[in-house]
């Protein structure tokens, strides 16, 4: 794997009020609701799969898919499918609820 080395002078620095400089528009409220609502329900399987006493891999093994999904999933970094958060709330002993 080639290095690549990253000096000051290549990073541009931004103030907070800037960032979010658009945050009253509505296409920001969308996708900051969206963002803010996957890494709740990422820190929630965690936490519940953390109080059981799990691991990751035993979580993956009684839903059966690999352990780099249970993973991802945690992360919140990524969608989920309702098939996928289904079998891992089941494996959890919990029950997905739409409302």
């Amino acid at each position: 794997m080639k290095k690549i080395k990253i000096t000051k002078k290549d990073l541009k620095f931004y103030m907070l009020a800037e960032v979010f400089k658009d945050r009253n528009t509505k296409e920001f409220q969308r996708g900051y609701r969206e963002e803010s609502g996957r890494i709740a329900l990422a820190q929630k399987i965690r936490e519940t799969r953390e109080k059981k006493h799990l691991t990751q891999k035993a979580v993956a093994h009684k839903a059966l898919m690999p352990q780099s999904v249970i993973a991802r999933l945690e992360s919140g970094d990524h969608g989920v499918s309702l098939d996928t958060l289904s079998r891992v709330a089941h494996a959890l002993g919990k029950r997905v609820e739409i409302v």
